[in-house]
């Protein structure tokens, strides 16, 4: 197994840059649409965050393109000067001496987008300096510091951002700086060819490139599963998160007295507290199980645990069904990586990971039309939605499981 020491500095740099990065932006955004229902009224706020997904996926196309014509670390740079810009603005139109959440929301576009022209880029990167043999741990190093990252940040926004934006959005002001000189000084250029299109042909080479995959069936069903189960995930920071501001009473915790809005925070720290301690021991336990029961299972609990963060609003319930949640996270979390990475064809893997990519946004567009909803029909029937999410999405992978266990042996053969 490869030691940290061994991997390639961009890597270690990577990693430190996502880490500070995600202690901030997790102290922000789980709460950001919390803050634009109290600003527009929920019905708006659903619109709103669609739309902000929608930019964010449009964009995401383009520079899944780019990433492989203009270089992966020019991408980046320009994309996080362009981040750091609107953090700094976002500040400006959250301070003392302005409140403006059409300022605000005009910079979550603009972030949104950012995050969209170099998420291929960095992604693209990764895969450059690692040997398939190094993959797994470097990407179970990211996903460990980034849900750390996230738990830090999602207490100190319990406490925080309901009285401290102002200062949070200077803080990730800075890191955005620091974050732009790693990358600027500490990152080297991975890509080693660039490649030359004229731009009248962007469109057509992007829907050529992509043509290959939209034919892929079963492909296109495991996509689709996925972005119903993510979407359950997303309610938290979407309808879970403005349900129980609004409807939430305060209640002591120990020493302190919760919020609907604290509980958020607290809610998102436990998940991924539970995620940084239990991710070898539950990854370990689930390859004694068998697979195809693991799996159709792990959606089941993983559906179930946010079914009741969706509906109760007593905070030891709600700490108990996160519980339930996150090790239905940590069960299928492993198994779906694994099948994913047999689905694509080695000449194509670039182009089915950038599809698969798409499973974020859509499934925040998806939970971003929840919150609309939530103003619209009580807590019974929006749980009773998500667990029909969790249902679709169990019962496609059911479907396909075949199909998957037939690829997976292929690709050892190759």
């Amino acid at each position: 197994m490869t030691r940290f020491r061994d991997y390639h500095p961009n890597i270690k740099v990577r990693i430190i840059q996502i880490f500070f990065t995600d202690i901030v932006s997790g102290a922000i955004f789980p709460f950001m649409a919390i803050y634009f229902a109290e600003h527009f009224g929920a019905k708006l706020t659903g619109i709103l965050l669609l739309i902000n997904v929608l930019i964010g996926l449009l964009v995401g196309l383009y520079g899944g393109y780019y990433s492989d014509r203009m270089g992966r670390k020019k991408l980046m740079v320009v994309a996080g000067i362009i981040r750091m810009f609107a953090f700094i603005i976002m500040a400006v139109a959250n301070s003392p001496a302005l409140v403006s959440p059409e300022i605000t929301y005009l910079m979550t576009l603009i972030i949104m987008a950012s995050f969209g022209l170099d998420g291929p880029a960095a992604d693209a990167m990764i895969i450059d300096i690692t040997k398939p043999d190094q993959r797994k741990g470097v990407y179970s190093l990211l996903y460990w510091s980034f849900n750390l990252a996230f738990a830090i940040g999602g207490i100190i926004g319990a406490l925080m951002f309901n009285y401290y934006l102002f200062e949070l959005l200077i803080i990730l002001s800075v890191t955005g700086l620091l974050s732009n000189i790693l990358v600027i000084f500490f990152i080297e250029e991975t890509m080693e060819s660039q490649v030359h299109t004229k731009q009248k042909q962007v469109l057509r080479n992007i829907a050529k490139s992509y043509k290959e995959v939209a034919f892929d069936k079963v492909f296109l069903y495991f996509v689709l599963a996925g972005l119903f189960i993510q979407s359950i995930e997303n309610q938290m920071e979407n309808y879970i998160g403005v349900r129980l501001n609004e409807e939430m009473p305060e209640q002591s915790l120990l020493f302190i007295d919760v919020t609907g809005v604290e509980m958020v925070g607290f809610l998102k720290s436990e998940n991924t507290i539970i995620v940084v301690l239990l991710t070898v021991f539950i990854t370990k336990w689930v390859t004694k199980l068998k697979e195809d029961r693991a799996f159709l299972g792990s959606i089941i609990i993983f559906t179930a645990g946010y079914a009741g963060i969706s509906y109760f609003n007593n905070i030891w319930l709600l700490f108990i069904f996160m519980i339930i949640a996150t090790v239905g996270e940590l069960m299928r979390v492993p198994i779906q990586s694994d099948y994913m990475a047999s689905i694509p064809s080695d000449e194509k893997r670039s182009s089915y990971m950038a599809v698969y990519g798409m499973v974020f946004n859509g499934s925040m567009m998806l939970s971003s039309v929840f919150v609309s909803l939530g103003a619209i029909f009580n807590k019974e029937v929006m749980s009773i939605l998500i667990l029909a999410c969790g249902f679709l999405g169990m019962m496609m992978i059911r479907k396909i499981l075949p199909d998957l266990k037939h690829r997976r042996e292929l690709a050892k053969q190759n």
